[in-house]
């Protein structure tokens, strides 16, 4: 589904945002010289009443029925906080969360005197609220006021741990508690807004006079937006309008689309003109920080609307841009895919809790739209409510008029659909990520490359991190209940070598904790610092060190391809540049192609090897099963007979089922050596892949489909199709075609389809390259596909994102363009057509023509072979 006003993410320049926060600068400029704030017809107060209604609600949204459960949730939460400071020790502020040298204690105990507070100020509750709230108010003014006087007033004492815990987290507890209190804070203690604001100021590092630093690493994508935001209200606050508009001119570059060639500040966090979402310069991060950030930016629209400092209502379609082409397409049947959210898929309270955001920045978002926008919008809440497997959470929702709303929509006469096609390919390039998708399953690739990181550890979370980004895929399956079959328990059962999808070398590997006995390599007269940027570089999400990872994209059809290499920490180590107790791991040695058709994801693999004499395992596929579940694999082999799993001949095809579930995968063996079929009852703690996670037992039936390869052997070549759904028939009818490969080599991936007619390829290396009529000038991805009429389609891009140009040639009678992107040149050449695209700083963009046996007329002439088509 279209927006009628914006089609893609870059729907505002971003050189017109820049211009329009430089004016917003410049307004602000003038009143910051002045010795008191300016006054203008804009109003701060109706700032902070729109915050009050995002957080605490209003009186009309209040007495909704479908409200009363998020108030009495928060009301609940408030009196448990207020039980922990009534036992506080001499130590603490509140029992068991002691103070000293514990930042997240520290933050812990700011979001307890907001949930106090928060309670205390929600409109239409009346007595309901925690005992007598003038009482209760000061006794959180009095909180507020201890805690900055002994632990976060004093920058020389503070600063310990985590950045973001000074920075972003405590202050955006700080500065929401001052606003819900802000009457209470002028009668009581009418020097502590001010107070804490100078603090929160002086926190934050390398700005200047306490101002955003738009050149730190720090303050960037969903960091920015969260700093910028605590700095509009703090501005509310003090009535300095200077300090609101300069802080929402820095806001604003959040919503320019990152130019990789030219970032503004050298930013490369935020969305990309693919839907890429990036954080931490290079970690696939749209389900979790883009979630952070598209919550904020709403809420930001939300608490703005009326004010005045809103500048453009035209960025709301910004942000539709993300919802439709950043969001939607990472969520299936309500859950948000695991390879986008970095160290958060260890978490426990991920998947279809973090739908549950970006449902509600969708609905408030809906409420600054009108027509077809707004009906887009509504449609797609409902779609998402429909076809969850678990029932939408709305007491999760930040805000209670967001939870009317919601109510509203499902009662809306705006019918339930996605906002993409049920089939569809979207290849985030950007961030090494490919989604393909049709009824009834959803496929997503997770690759690296020397821009993309491989994993991201940190904080103790997602301690087992290290293949993630080597091909590991996630094949979700309609009907199902995805935290049976994905998430932490995921995780937590598959042994991290034998994720699915992913060629590892076998060999015992140790978390960071474990090497090092903290959450980080601490060495600072090298430089690695809990925060440093070779901590970053070399620990918590190292990128690889190779080009080639991308693909084309043909309408609903994609190719994607990944050379397997080492991360940047083994390659500086080997290159003598790391401390000698600094431990790296090498990566095993792989080619690979992933051809991504209707029924069939074919997957092909040459030069796969351990690497230094060391064992390999390349994993077919990998499942969890509850234990009770009754899970089958039958299979066949290619004389007809049926596969026994105690016999010794080689399958040509295997299909898994789990009936509990009433599910099942097919899996089609077309070149390699034997898979080995692994079937197994596991039971492992949660503890294993995140300090923090409790102790629980996972206990989950695992299957592993893998090709193993023992020390010391010699590189191999595999392909196999994975087949969603199939059946044992539909499995064993693959015997004669649709499916054959053209090559296999570290050279060249090819292959065709012969009922859709597409062939497929990736060239990895230079020269020209053969694959059925195809010539290609590598390293290129491509995709053609012939359809009724004579008629050729094809999609070429670049997957290093450093070519100039990629040509490919077409052999046999010449054909006529019929359209082509700009930038594609069609010509006649000796015993063909001939392409060539400039793909100068695409960023692996596919580019696309069509193309017909039609001869070529005009006036009734033939034009003459040979001569260029333009």
């Amino acid at each position: 589904m279209e927006f009628s006003r914006r089609s893609a993410l870059s729907v505002i320049p971003a050189a017109t945002l820049w211009a329009l926060s430089q004016a917003l600068r410049a307004e602000a400029a003038p009143a910051a010289s002045q010795e008191s704030p300016r006054s203008s017809d804009r109003v701060p107060d109706a700032l902070l009443t729109n915050t009050v209604a995002v957080l605490a609600g209003t009186a009309e949204s209040n007495a909704r029925p479908e409200v009363a459960p998020k108030l009495a949730a928060l009301r609940a939460t408030a009196q448990t906080r207020l039980a922990a400071m009534d036992g506080a020790g001499p130590d603490e502020l509140f029992k068991g969360v002691p103070l000293g040298t514990s930042d997240p204690n520290l933050s812990t105990s700011y979001q307890y005197l907001y949930e106090i507070a928060l309670a205390t100020c929600l409109p239409g509750t009346g007595a309901s609220a925690p005992r007598d709230d003038t009482t209760v108010r000061r006794r959180v003014v009095d909180g507020l006021a201890r805690l900055h006087d002994g632990w976060f007033g004093d920058q020389s004492k503070g600063y310990y741990g985590n950045w973001f815990h000074w920075e972003i987290g405590i202050p955006a507890y700080v500065t929401k508690t001052l606003v819900l209190l802000r009457e209470e804070l002028a009668a009581y203690r009418p020097e502590l807004t001010a107070t804490y604001i100078a603090s929160m100021d002086a926190y934050l590092r390398n700005g200047k006079d306490g101002d955003v630093d738009l050149d730190s690493r720090f303050h960037t994508g969903a960091n920015l937006a969260d700093i910028t935001t605590n700095r509009i209200l703090q501005g509310a606050l003090l009535g300095d309008e200077a300090r609101i508009t300069k802080a929402l001119a820095d806001q604003l570059t959040v919503y320019s689309t990152v130019d990789p060639y030219q970032p503004r500040h050298g930013v490369t966090d935020g969305f990309y003109a693919d839907g890429s979402f990036v954080q931490h310069s290079s970690v696939a991060y749209t389900g979790s920080y883009g979630k952070g950030l598209l919550t904020r930016i709403v809420q930001t629209v939300k608490i703005l609307d009326g004010t005045g400092y809103l500048p453009d209502e035209s960025l709301v379609g910004v942000v539709q841009g993300w919802v439709a082409d950043g969001f939607a397409p990472l969520i299936f049947e309500g859950w948000m895919m695991e390879i986008v959210k970095g160290r958060a898929v260890s978490r426990t309270g991920t998947g279809y809790a973090d739908v549950t955001a970006v449902v509600e920045a969708v609905v408030d978002l809906s409420a600054h739209t009108s027509g077809s926008d707004a009906q887009a919008l509504e449609g797609y809440v409902k779609y998402v409510r429909d076809t969850s497997k678990v029932a939408l959470d709305t007491t999760s929702f930040v805000s209670p008029v967001s939870i009317a709303r919601y109510a509203d929509i499902l009662a809306s006469p705006a019918p339930a659909r996605d906002l993409g096609p049920a089939a569809s390919h979207r290849a985030f390039n950007a961030m090494d990520r490919t989604v393909h998708r049709r009824p009834g399953y959803a496929f997503a690739l997770a690759r690296s490359s020397e821009r993309v990181s491989k994993y991201e550890y940190m904080s103790g979370e997602n301690l087992m991190p290290w293949f993630q980004g080597d091909g590991a895929h996630h094949l979700y399956l309609s009907g199902v209940d995805q935290r049976q079959a994905s998430g932490v328990d995921y995780f937590t059962a598959v042994p991290p070598h034998r994720l699915a999808g992913v060629t590892a070398p076998v060999e015992t590997r140790r978390t960071v904790p474990e090497l090092y006995g903290t959450l980080w390599y601490d060495n600072p007269e090298r430089g690695f610092t809990s925060s440093s940027e070779s901590q970053n570089a070399y620990v918590y999400f190292p990128r690889g060190t190779q080009a080639f990872s991308g693909g084309a994209r043909l309408g609903a059809y994609g190719v994607a391809g990944l050379v397997q290499s080492d991360d940047a920490a083994y390659a500086a180590q080997q290159a003598g540049t790391l401390p000698g107790d600094f431990v790296a791991y090498r990566a095993a040695g792989a080619t690979r192609s992933w051809l991504m058709f209707d029924d069939e994801i074919l997957v092909l693999s040459a030069g796969v090897t351990g690497l230094a004499g060391r064992a390999a395992t390349t994993t077919v596929d990998s499942r969890i099963a509850d234990p009770s579940s009754p899970v089958a694999v039958t299979g066949g082999l290619r004389d007809g007979s049926p596969w026994e799993a105690a016999g010794t001949a080689a399958p040509a095809w295997l299909r898994y089922a789990d009936e509990g579930q009433g599910t099942a995968v097919g899996y089609v063996f077309l070149t390699g050596p034997a898979p080995v079929v692994a079937l197994a009852t596991v039971t492992r703690s949660r503890r294993l892949v995140r300090l923090t996670n409790a102790d629980t037992a996972v206990t989950k039936q695992l299957f592993t489909l893998s090709y193993e390869q023992a020390a010391g052997g010699r590189p191999i070549a595999t392909a196999h199709a994975l087949v969603p759904n199939a059946s044992a028939q539909q499995l064993s009818l693959y015997a004669h075609g649709p499916l054959s490969v053209l090559s296999n080599t570290v050279r060249l991936q090819a292959a065709v389809h012969a009922l859709l007619g597409i062939t497929a390829a990736n060239a990895f290396t230079p020269g020209t390259h053969h694959a059925g009529r195809l010539s290609i000038d590598g390293p290129a991805s491509v995709l053609l596909r012939r359809t009724g009429g004579g008629t050729y389609a094809i999609a070429v891009s670049d997957p290093t994102t450093k070519r100039r140009t990629v040509s490919v040639t077409l052999h046999g009678r010449p054909l006529r363009r019929v359209s082509a992107d700009a930038g594609v040149r069609v010509r006649h050449v000796p015993g063909g057509t001939r392409l060539d695209i400039t793909t100068h700083q695409a960023y692996g963009r596919s580019f696309t023509a069509t193309l017909t046996e039609s001869p070529w007329q005009e006036g009734g002439a033939r034009r003459p072979t040979g001569e260029r088509i333009r």
